[in-house]
């Protein structure tokens, strides 16, 4: 059986005579197999990002503006998703590690540049409306703008020993606070929080509780599960549901909120750099909390281009030290209210 020549062009990088750039490896000579599994997308994925980042990453200041942006978002690519570490996907693709490095760094940058662009609540009221009625679509629980939960990832100790990123399992991670729809999109993320920060903790100091507290309150709520305090714009379930009201109540909020838990497990399946197989992201808090973010743009360009995440195989890797926590009382007897009007309304 024939076997296409760039793929044995690219065992000879790893096998053969020295080093070449991935400036002389073009695209269209491959198949869209080749392309996924080697970097993750398909070719018309791959060119849509050039044409995205292509600019960011030809800035004449920048140490590569000797490798194209393509090459960049190949490596860089090649990296996220692979989980692989930076020297063996660059002895693999034909660069050194250096530029490996350099190639993460900036595509890394001009995807978090763009984070806001990709990373968003709606606005419009129609649009508001149908993500509404998407969520309820799942399980009947009516008024959701999002599904919020928090996910860590394990990262290399800091060099400057900083115990605030050692969560309840005696790991270095970080807590990343995250929002989505009903399809999966990411509406919000918040990847920098360090690890010892407990669920409830994250949300109480993130943004997006301000932006609930003063911008987004439409008639609506998020859902959130039991590591958080109840609000006026965060619905909980109910720690002991004693009516058949109750039950329906939790019932459809745990399988409304299951699509947050889903997207987790996609998003780490796409980007194995962040499920902890292949170790830790071996970078700073700060450096790591930029490529999970990245991660999470992509993630959102993926969905926008019809590329199906869910399909893909769940890992199990990634560290989830919050599984038991403390079951939070809510104080507030208007957020309370509420949740007790939204059940007699359509529960009961």
């Amino acid at each position: 059986m024939a076997v296409p020549i760039a793929v044995l062009d690219c065992d000879l990088l790893l096998y053969g005579r020295g080093h070449r750039t991935l400036d002389r490896f073009r695209l269209e000579d491959v198949t869209d197999e080749y392309l996924v599994s080697m970097y993750g997308f398909p070719r018309q994925f791959i060119y849509h990002l050039v044409d995205l980042l292509g600019a960011s990453l030809s800035r004449p200041t920048q140490r590569s503006r000797a490798i194209s942006p393509e090459t960049q978002i190949l490596a860089a690519l090649g990296f996220y998703t692979s989980g692989s570490f930076q020297t063996r996907m660059g002895d693999a693709i034909g660069i050194s590690q250096a530029s490996m490095s350099r190639c993460v760094a900036n595509v890394t940058e001009a995807l978090v540049e763009r984070a806001s662009q990709f990373i968003h609540f709606p606005e419009d009221e129609a649009t508001v409306q149908s993500l509404k009625d998407d969520f309820y679509g799942l399980a009947g629980m009516p008024g959701v703008l999002g599904v919020v939960d928090c996910t860590h990832v394990a990262i290399k100790a800091p060099n400057a020993e900083d115990l605030s990123y050692v969560n309840r399992k005696g790991l270095h991670s970080l807590n990343c606070l995250m929002v989505c729809d009903a399809r999966g999109v990411l509406l919000s993320a918040e990847t920098h929080w360090p690890g010892s920060l407990s669920n409830c903790t994250v949300l109480q100091r993130a943004a997006l509780t301000r932006q609930f507290q003063t911008e987004l309150h439409k008639n609506g709520w998020l859902l959130g599960d039991s590591s958080f305090f109840l609000q006026t714009w965060l619905m909980t379930p109910l720690h002991v549901p004693e009516t058949p009201a109750e039950y329906r109540y939790n019932m459809a909020h745990s399988a409304t909120h299951n699509v947050i838990e889903r997207t987790f497990r996609t998003i780490r399946s796409r980007f194995r750099c962040l499920d902890g197989s292949k170790g830790t992201l071996q970078y700073s808090p700060e450096k790591s909390s930029h490529i999970i973010l990245a991660c999470c743009v992509l993630h959102n360009i993926s969905l926008e281009h019809g590329l199906d995440v869910w399909s893909l195989p769940a890992t199990g890797h990634m560290e989830q030290p919050e599984e038991e926590y403390e079951q939070m009382e809510s104080m507030d007897s208007e957020a309370c209210r509420i949740r007790q009007q939204l059940l007699l309304t359509h529960f009961s």
